[in-house]
C-alpha cells in the first residue's frame, strides 16, 4: 500500500491539524476541500485539491489518479443554530455529499473510512456521562444528519464490506501545541475562541446563551477536548483499520464537563484580561449537559489524551490568538 490518506475538509480546523499529524507520522496526505469554511493557507501539510464532494467526476478522477488507502472525513457543516434554520443545507452537505463520497470510494476499491461524528446524535443526555450505548435522540438537524451517516455506514459495512470507525466527539478546542495551526472560523461560533477574541479586543464581549439551565451555575456544560488529542484518536483509529480492524464507534472526550461560565473564568485567569460577558436567551437545540464516557476508546484504541486540563487547552488557544493577531493585523 502507498499509505496515501485522503483528508476531506483538511483546510478546516480539525482537518488541518489531522493532516499535520499524519504527515509527521509518515503518511502521504491528500487534502480535498472546497474552501467554503476552510482556509487555503491552513493546508501546510499534504497536497490540496480545491473541490467539492458533490462533484462525482472530480472524486472519480481523484481516486483513479492517487493510490488512496483510507479516507478521513471532516467536511461537515456543524453549527447547531444554523442547522435549525437551514436544514436542507445540512442534509445536502452532511448526508448527500457523504453518500457521494462513499459511493466513489467503493467504485475505486477504497474501503477504510473514518468519520468525524458528534455528541449531538444523542440529544438530551439521560446519564451523567454519555457512553456509546446511550440512546440516540438528536434534537437538531445537525445531530440528525450525523446519525443518518452513521446508519449508512452500518449498512455499507454489512452490504459492501466498507470498514469504518465513527468518532463521536464533544467540543473540540485548543490549538496546535507548536503554534503553527489554530482555530479559525468565519464567522466564529465556538466558545473558547470567542471568549479569547473578547480578551484580545477583537470582540467587545462574549455572549452567554442562557443562564437558567439545570446546572450548578445555570450555564451549559460541555466536555472540551484538545484538538491534538482528537487527532491522536483519529490516528489510532486509522491504524486500527489499516491492520484490518473491524468497524466500530467510539465516544471521545475528557470526561470532565466545564460550564460556559467556567470557561470564561479560566480564560480570565489565563489571559489576565477582563472579559465582558452578557447573558442572552437560549439557542434552539442546545442541551444543558454533554459529557463523554471515553472508556472504550482508551481501552480498545489505547487512546491517552495529553491535554485534558481546561487551563492548558485555553493556553494553547490563547497562544494561537496572539499569533493570529500579530500576523493578520500588522
Amino acid at each position: 500500500m502507498s499509505n496515501c490518506i485522503l483528508v476531506v475538509g483538511g483546510a478546516g480546523y480539525i482537518g488541518s491539524h489531522m493532516a499535520k499529524m499524519l504527515v509527521q507520522s509518515g503518511y502521504d496526505v491528500l487534502v480535498l476541500d472546497n474552501l467554503s469554511t476552510g482556509f487555503r493557507d491552513a493546508v501546510r501539510y499534504g497536497r490540496l485539491i480545491d473541490g467539492d464532494l458533490a462533484d462525482r467526476s472530480l472524486l472519480d478522477k481523484m481516486f483513479a489518479e492517487n493510490g488512496i488507502d483510507a479516507v478521513l472525513h471532516f467536511a461537515a457543516l456543524s453549527q447547531v443554530g444554523e442547522s435549525v434554520q437551514k436544514p436542507a443545507l445540512y442534509y445536502r452537505n452532511n448526508v448527500a455529499n457523504t453518500l457521494n463520497l462513499l459511493d466513489a470510494m467503493l467504485a475505486h476499491g477504497v474501503q477504510r473510512f473514518i468519520f468525524s461524528s458528534t455528541a449531538a446524535i444523542f440529544g438530551e443526555p439521560e446519564t451523567a456521562r454519555i457512553a456509546e450505548t446511550h440512546p440516540q435522540r438528536p434534537i437538531n438537524p445537525y445531530g440528525r444528519s450525523k446519525r443518518m451517516v452513521e446508519n449508512i455506514l452500518k449498512d455499507y459495512d454489512q452490504a459492501y464490506g466498507l470498514r469504518y470507525v465513527s468518532l463521536r466527539y464533544f467540543n473540540a478546542a485548543g490549538a496546535d501545541p507548536e503554534g503553527e495551526l489554530g482555530e479559525r472560523h468565519d464567522p466564529e461560533s465556538h466558545l473558547i475562541p470567542l471568549v479569547l477574541q473578547a480578551a484580545s479586543g477583537r470582540r467587545a464581549q462574549i455572549a452567554v446563551y442562557g443562564n437558567d439551565y439545570p446546572t450548578p451555575d445555570g450555564t451549559c456544560i460541555r466536555d472540551y477536548i484538545h484538538v491534538w488529542d482528537l487527532c491522536s484518536a483519529h490516528l489510532l483509529a486509522l491504524e486500527h483499520l489499516m491492520t484490518d480492524g473491524h468497524s466500530d464507534v467510539f465516544n471521545l472526550g475528557n470526561g470532565a464537563g466545564f460550564s460556559v461560565q467556567q470557561v470564561i473564568d479560566t480564560a480570565r485567569r489565563v489571559t489576565g484580561k477582563d472579559i465582558p460577558s452578557v447573558v442572552q436567551g437560549r439557542r434552539a437545540g442546545d442541551p444543558a449537559v454533554l459529557v463523554a464516557d471515553s472508556a472504550r476508546a482508551r481501552e480498545e484504541l489505547g487512546w491517552e489524551p495529553r491535554f485534558e486540563d481546561l487551563g492548558i487547552i485555553v493556553e494553547h488557544a490563547w497562544e494561537w490568538e496572539d499569533i493570529y493577531i500579530k500576523t493578520s493585523y500588522q
